[in-house]
């Protein structure tokens, strides 16, 4: 009786949505703060790197096993402790008096918003019909969109009339609606694996952790410091030893026959070359207004909106538009305007460029990040059967995070070669080499997307496969 409730939907809807705001945003939040933090706590550029990594690097470790642990304890359990312990290590950063310290707590709301992401929209879809699970994907979308896209102005608002403190302290309230909602209003759901599989567990966080924390050291260290090379070494080991006990867990965190879905892999590989292009070019976009042309963080962040705010609008489309032609035209096309707009940046960049040049790359970026969005969504969870939508919005999530990670440690690492702080014009060169870097990465995972199989008609005839995914069924997955 529960499930046929027509305001079931839509409850579930709007707090999901709320939590997936709230840890969405803190993804740019922090991008136009960087240079006041850099200033106030006298941060170095490796500690900058942090003030971004820590969170998505728990979040990328934790992916994977927060949905495990979902559909375990109970994904709505889950998903309103998820919210507490982000809203609890929000207020630990906006009272962080030390750069390690603030870094700490972005880990721990890292953790937290692996539990957040990849249980909305599996709570989500069984709140909604069938029939309109594409338009949740769409909606859900410019949610998503909606964060990225006010997280520079919020962060830029917030540091410009408060201070940089306050963009964590406007979590804690939220969470404090967010979490008790969830807890009266939410159906309690769990997975088809009851299993907890601690060995895969623990394979999958510390192969994670030491592979991205070499990524990150190196832009510092180099790339051949035995730091480095050791961290690298031990995550490889370990990604590897997770594997090998997937293949052989009864009830597998990782499922590794998702991998041999062409769909799947594809799909995914592509989102690992947006995330690195795009997330690493941000990274340093989000500081070039304020460290090089002189700008406060609020005009920072409102210069970036035509960027940041296309998903909201174009988003919803591509979602519907995923259904009816595929993803893989919208995702290479979109994958392609990044890479384009990419190279437009890198080239028109300088300390007195005017900010109209630079409208057209931006739009062109924010319409592609929208055209990869939604349809990879689709992609990905239209090849898995609609059970295991949980384990694949995970393995998702945790690609495209490693994605980010990479990308912000490699443009970092160019970035530090050919430039620096030291005045307007050595940043504009470490920025000029950096983005090319990305959009080479974004023209590979436009490439890539080429290789994801063609959308299947509707009533199109298919061999019958007793356990194969409904192919074409809009699955919720998350961004």
């Amino acid at each position: 009786m529960t499930a046929a409730n027509p305001k079931r939907p839509v409850i579930t809807f709007v707090i999901v949505s709320i939590g997936l705001f709230m840890v969405t945003l803190d993804n740019l939040v922090v991008s136009t703060a960087l240079p006041v933090i850099r200033v106030d706590l006298g941060a170095t550029l490796e500690q900058l790197e942090w003030t971004v990594n820590a969170y998505t690097l728990t979040f990328a470790a934790f992916l994977l096993t927060g949905a495990a642990i979902g559909d375990r304890f109970g994904r709505r359990r889950m998903f309103a402790l998820g919210v507490v312990l982000f809203s609890a290590a929000s207020a630990a950063a906006a009272l962080a008096p030390t750069t390690n310290a603030l870094v700490a707590a972005r880990a721990v709301q890292g953790l937290g918003a692996a539990l957040v992401t990849p249980l909305s929209l599996t709570l989500l879809s069984e709140a909604v019909p069938d029939g309109k699970r594409g338009l949740a994907i769409g909606a859900w979308s410019g949610v998503s969109g909606l964060g990225v896209a006010m997280g520079p102005v919020v962060g830029g608002a917030i540091t410009e009339g408060i201070s940089w403190q306050w963009i964590f302290w406007v979590n804690v309230p939220i969470g404090l609606v967010v979490a008790p909602l969830a807890a009266w209003k939410l159906v309690e759901s769990y997975g088809p694996d009851r299993g907890l599989d601690p060995r895969g567990l623990l394979l999958a966080i510390f192969g994670l952790f030491a592979l991205t924390f070499g990524v990150v050291r190196a832009s510092a260290l180099g790339w051949g410091s035995t730091t480095v090379v050791v961290c690298l070494a031990v995550g490889v080991i370990l990604i590897a030893l997770f594997i090998v006990a997937e293949s052989r867990a009864e009830e597998p965190m990782l499922p590794l026959r998702f991998f041999r879905s062409r769909a799947f892999s594809a799909t995914n590989a592509a989102s690992f070359a947006m995330f690195f292009g795009i997330f690493g070019s941000i990274f340093f976009l989000s500081q070039f207004f304020i460290t090089a042309q002189g700008l406060s963080p609020l005009q920072a962040g409102v210069r970036i909106l035509p960027w940041t705010a296309m998903p909201i609008f174009v988003a919803p489309v591509a979602g519907l538009l995923s259904d009816r032609i595929g993803a893989r035209p919208l995702m290479a096309l979109g994958l392609a305007l990044q890479a384009f707009a990419m190279f437009w940046v890198a080239q028109v960049a300088a300390v007195d460029t005017p900010y109209s040049e630079f409208i057209p790359a931006f739009i062109a970026a924010g319409v592609g990040m929208s055209l990869v969005f939604a349809p990879s969504a689709n992609a990905v969870l239209s090849s898995v059967k609609p059970k295991e939508a949980g384990k694949a919005s995970g393995a998702t999530n945790t690609i495209r995070e490693l994605g980010g990670v990479f990308g912000v440690a490699v443009l970092a690492t160019v970035f530090a070669a050919a430039g620096g702080y030291a005045s307007p014009q050595d940043y504009v060169d470490g920025l000029r080499a950096a983005l090319p870097v990305g959009a080479v990465v974004l023209v590979i995972g436009a490439l890539v997307a080429l290789l994801i199989p063609r959308h299947r008609q509707p009533g199109a005839k298919v061999a019958p496969q007793t356990d194969a995914p409904q192919v074409g069924r809009s699955v919720p997955s998350s961004l």
